[in-house]
C-alpha cells in the first residue's frame, strides 16, 4: 500500500482544475472557517469567502464536498473559489463544508445517504444537512442578499442535486453537474455489471475516518504495474482483490455483499424524489463522460416530468468536468470538437444562471436543452429533450455485417467469447482512477476481432442526425448460462478525413471509428435488476436495455456502425459465463469460455431527426 495526495486524488476523481487568469483571491476577500451544528448536534466544517468589498449585498454560492474544503487555515486561500472566474471577479460569497463524516467535519460517513422524505425531528440526511447550514448561513454571514445557490461537479454535483429536495426558501437556484443520480447506474456500475476501472477508487469512499482530520487517511492499492489489462487478468475472479481491501473497507464490503439492485442501492437513488422541486435548476453534463451520464440525463428527465420549476440542461463535447476548464482547444482524446465551448458555457450559462436567479442580474434566455452536435460539431437548442422530431427508427443487426431495415429471425451471427482474452476497451496501457479518452477512442481494433460482431450501412449519401435516447432490443443464445452484452454506437470516418493535432501517433483519422455511444448489460438482470436469473442454454432470448442519450450527425460520406461483444476489459469485470449467485464470490472454476448467438431479428432502435 501507498498513500497518494490528496490533490492528485481530487484532480482524477473531480476534475474541476481550470487554468485561470491570475487573480488574488485573498486581495479580494476575507476567509472564515466555521463549525455549524445540525439538527442531531453535530458540526460541520465550513469556509467562507466574502468580498473585501462590503458596499453591496451578495448572494451565497456553496459546495458541498467529500473531496475536502482545504486549505484548511484562515490565512490559507484557494487560488480560485466559486464555480468560475467570472463568478469570483464580479463577487459573490462561496462556501465550501466538508459533509458529514469527511475531513474536518464530525459524525459517520455514509457512501450515498439515502434521502429521508418523511424525517423525524432530528433525523438527518444531506438534504437536511443542506438546510441547517443554509439557515446559518443566511443568518449569520454578513452583505448576504438572502439569496443562496448550490454547484458542484460529479460527488459535489449530487450533494448541489440533493440540496433541492431541503427546502430551504432561500435556496434559489442549482447546477448539479455530472450528478450521481443513482450508484447503482452511475460510476461503479452500469446495468448490474461492475466497473472494474473504478476499483481503484474505492480505497477514497471505504474507509471510516477517527475524527476530524485535514490529512487523508485512506491507502490507495499500489498494484506494481501500469498494465491494468494484465493486472486484472491475472488476480482472476473478483474474490481475489480481498488482499488489497479488507473487512474495514466498508465500500468494498457493501459491493460485494448487494450485487443486485437491492433495498440497499434503491433507496439510495435520487432520481425517484426529483419531485415537487421549487429552485430552478441547470444540469450539465458531458456526452463523453464515463462517469456520470445517467444522473444529469435522468435528474433533469425526473424534474421536467415531476417539478414546474425552470429546468434547463446543458451538454457539451466534454468529459468528466471539462466545462470548468478554461482552454481553446476542447478534445476528448483523439477527438476535436471546437475552441473556447468551456468559455462559452461559462460566461453566457453558468454565470448568467446564477446572476439571474441570485442577483436578479439579466436575463437568462438558455434554452430547454441546449446540445452540442459531436458530429456537425456545432451547438443546438431545443424547446424540450428528447426532441419531438427524433423518431424511433429500427436498425436490425443483419447478415454480411450490414444494419437492416428488415428483420431476419433464421440468421444466426454466432462468435466465441473466450473467458481468458477479454476485448481490451482500450488500446492504451495504462491505469486510471476513472477511465476519459476511450469515450472518444477509435474502434478498429476491436473491429477486426472474432468475438466482436460489426454491422454497419453504406456510406451515407446525406447526413444522418442522432437526437434523444438510443435502445438496444437484442435476441441471443448463449451456450452458458450467464453473459453480458456490449452495444457501440460508432462514427466511421471517410478515407480522406483529416488528422486533428490530438491524434496519437500510431493512428490515422483516415477510417477512424470514433466511438459515440457503448453501454453494458448483464444479462442476468434482463427481467429484473433486483432479481437476477441465468440463461437456459442454447434458448433464444430477448435482451433489452437503454444506452444513454446521444445528440451526433453522421455526416454525408461516413458510415454508421454497430459492434456487439461480451467483454470490454478492465472497464468491465469478466462475466465467468456460468451463473453464480454473486460475481464477487465467484471462483476460478467458475469461470468458462462460451459461444454467444446473435440473431437477425435483434435491433437497435436510434432517434433519428426528421
Amino acid at each position: 500500500m501507498k498513500y497518494l495526495k490528496f490533490g492528485f486524488i481530487l484532480f482524477l476523481l473531480c476534475s474541476v482544475s481550470s487554468v485561470m487568469a491570475q487573480y488574488d483571491v485573498k486581495a479580494n476577500y476575507d476567509k472564515q472557517e466555521v463549525d455549524i451544528k445540525m439538527r442531531d448536534g453535530l458540526k460541520l466544517h465550513t469556509t467562507i469567502y466574502t468580498p473585501k468589498d462590503t458596499s453591496k449585498s451578495y448572494p451565497i454560492l456553496m459546495q458541498r464536498t467529500p473531496y475536502s474544503s482545504r486549505p484548511y487555515g484562515e490565512n490559507q486561500y484557494r487560488k480560485q473559489i466559486g464555480p468560475n472566474k467570472f463568478l469570483m471577479e464580479q463577487g459573490n460569497i462561496i462556501v465550501y463544508q466538508d459533509v458529514r463524516g469527511r475531513w474536518m467535519s464530525e459524525g459517520k460517513y455514509d457512501n450515498m445517504r439515502g434521502f429521508i422524505p418523511k424525517k423525524k425531528r432530528k433525523e438527518t440526511d444531506e438534504a437536511s444537512d443542506t438546510y441547517d447550514t443554509i439557515d446559518w448561513l443566511v443568518k449569520n454571514v454578513d452583505n448576504t442578499n438572502g439569496n443562496v445557490g448550490t454547484w458542484g461537479i460529479s460527488y459535489p454535483g449530487h450533494y448541489a442535486a440533493m440540496s433541492v429536495l431541503s427546502d430551504h426558501p432561500a435556496l434559489k437556484a442549482a447546477s448539479p453537474q455530472a450528478p450521481i443520480g443513482d450508484f447503482y447506474f452511475d460510476d461503479f456500475h452500469h446495468n448490474g455489471a461492475y466497473l472494474l476501472s473504478y476499483w481503484v477508487a474505492t480505497a477514497v469512499f471505504g474507509y471510516d475516518k477517527e475524527g476530524p482530520t485535514t490529512e487523508s487517511w485512506y491507502p490507495i492499492p499500489d498494484i506494481g504495474t501500469k498494465d491494468a489489462y494484465q493486472f486484472f487478468l491475472d488476480i482472476g475472479p473478483l474474490s481475489n482483490l480481498d488482499k488489497y481491501y479488507g473487512e474495514d473497507n466498508v465500500f468494498w464490503q457493501q459491493l460485494k455483499d448487494h450485487p443486485d439492485y437491492d433495498e440497499f442501492w434503491q433507496e439510495r437513488g435520487l432520481v425517484q424524489h426529483m419531485k415537487d422541486v421549487k429552485p430552478a435548476v441547470l444540469t450539465v453534463g458531458g456526452l463523453f463522460d464515463a462517469e456520470d451520464l445517467y444522473g444529469p440525463f435522468e435528474i433533469y428527465k425526473s424534474l421536467e416530468e415531476n417539478s414546474d420549476n425552470f429546468n434547463a440542461v446543458v451538454f457539451g463535447p466534454w468529459s468528466h468536468g471539462d466545462w470548468a476548464r478554461l482552454r481553446e482547444r476542447q478534445a476528448v482524446g483523439n477527438m476535436y470538437f471546437g475552441d473556447d465551448l468551456s468559455e462559452n458555457f461559462q460566461v453566457n450559462y453558468e454565470t448568467k444562471f446564477f446572476n439571474h436567479f441570485l442577483k436578479d442580474e439579466g436575463e437568462f434566455n438558455a434554452a430547454e436543452a441546449t446540445m452540442y452536435d459531436t458530429g456537425a460539431m456545432q451547438w443546438d437548442e431545443y424547446e424540450m429533450w428528447p426532441p419531438e422530431n427524433a423518431i424511433a427508427t429500427d436498425f436490425y443487426l443483419g447478415d454480411n455485417q450490414n444494419l437492416s431495415k428488415e428483420a431476419n429471425p433464421s440468421f444466426e451471427n454466432k462468435f466465441v467469447s473466450d473467458i481468458n482474452k477479454p476485448v481490451p476497451f482500450t488500446e492504451d496501457i495504462k491505469v486510471t482512477f476513472t477511465p476519459r479518452k476511450f469515450m472518444t477512442d477509435d474502434q478498429r481494433f476491436a473491429a477486426r476481432r472474432p468475438d466482436v460482431m460489426v454491422y454497419e450501412t453504406e456510406v451515407l449519401e446525406e447526413d444522418m442526425k442522432l437526437s434523444g435516447e438510443i435502445l438496444a432490443a437484442l435476441e441471443v443464445a448463449t451456450t452458458g448460462t450467464a453473459s453480458d452484452w456490449i452495444v457501440k454506437i460508432i462514427d466511421v470516418y471517410p478515407a480522406d478525413a483529416e488528422d486533428s493535432e490530438e491524434m496519437q501517433d500510431h493512428l490515422k483519422m483516415s477510417n477512424y471509428h470514433m466511438m459515440v455511444r457503448s453501454e453494458v448489460f448483464r444479462g442476468r438482470y434482463r427481467e429484473s435488476f433486483s432479481e437476477p436469473k441465468p440463461f437456459v442454454p442454447n434458448q433464444k432470448t430477448s435482451v433489452d436495455f437503454q444506452i444513454q442519450d446521444v445528440n451526433h450527425t453522421f455526416k454525408k460520406g461516413h458510415k454508421l456502425h454497430i459492434q456487439v461483444q461480451s467483454t470490454m476489459f478492465p472497464y468491465i469485470d469478466r462475466n465467468p459465463q456460468k451463473y453464480v449467485d454473486n460475481i464477487f464470490e465467484a471462483t476460478e472454476d467458475d469461470f468458462e469460455t462460451h459461444t454467444h448467438t446473435i440473431y437477425g431479428d435483434s435491433k437497435i432502435v436510434l432517434p433519428v431527426v426528421k
